[in-house]
């Protein structure tokens, strides 16, 4: 059930720009019985979930506010809650001509600076996040990364959070920012209906197992009970 749960969030967010995939790590599980009988059957069990950050399809959109990222990296924006990071370039203008993310929150510049354009101009940014307006460098988009995915927390439509926050991310070194495109999710429709099939299965199979253990119970109660 907890893989179906994973599974059927991929699946709905397959077309969210930017997303990452959540997949399941999995240990054994040894019955206390068993625990000195390597005969006897263990069972997995999934331990953790962790999220998968590799690099979905880039597709170009024309928009020069939408921003894709080429290599390891991150967005930093600014909400109420503190900083949050992600993948989703899907940037606008509000009505003071500040950069913000479709949820209102103002995207980052270096230094935690905010970006405030002229919506009457051409807007270029450059691979390293430098914008500029008719030649005039308006800032440079802050773009940080993490030493390992640990270092992250989903915190719900497409963003992350810090784990630690005596730690603070480094300036990302090597990813490219792409002007007029966005990042797909890497969740892979393909990839989720066949291990859909597989859970399924499995499903099915533990199923059976557990009628064939309540048959065999039921069948030696009877069976005590005629003995005498």
């Amino acid at each position: 059930m907890e893989s179906l749960d994973l599974l059927a969030n991929n699946v709905a967010n397959a077309s969210t720009g930017g997303y990452k995939a959540d997949r399941e790590y999995y240990s054994l599980y040894v019955a206390p019985e068993a625990a000195d009988n390597d005969s006897l059957s263990t069972m997995p069990v999934i331990q953790k979930q962790w999220t998968d950050l590799s690099q979905g399809v880039l597709q170009t959109t024309g928009n020069p506010l939408d921003l894709a990222l080429s290599g390891k990296g991150f967005f930093a924006v600014q909400s109420p809650r503190g900083p949050l990071y992600t993948r989703n370039g899907s940037f606008q203008l509000d009505a003071d001509g500040t950069l913000v993310t479709a949820d209102g929150y103002a995207v980052s510049g270096t230094g935690g600076s905010t970006l405030t354009l002229d919506a009457s101009r051409p807007t270029k940014i450059a691979s390293d996040g430098t914008v500029t307006q008719d030649g005039t460098v308006i800032g440079q988009l802050e773009v940080v990364d993490f030493t390992s995915g640990a270092g992250l927390s989903k915190q719900g439509n497409n963003y992350f959070r810090a784990a630690d926050a005596t730690q603070p991310p480094a300036p990302a070194s090597g990813a490219l920012v792409q002007q007029g495109g966005l990042e797909a999710s890497n969740s892979g429709t393909a990839d989720s209906a066949v291990r859909l099939i597989g859970i399924m299965r499995q499903f099915e199979m533990l199923q059976k197992a557990m009628t064939l253990g309540s048959d065999m119970s039921k069948q030696a109660i009877e069976q005590v009970a005629k003995v005498g």
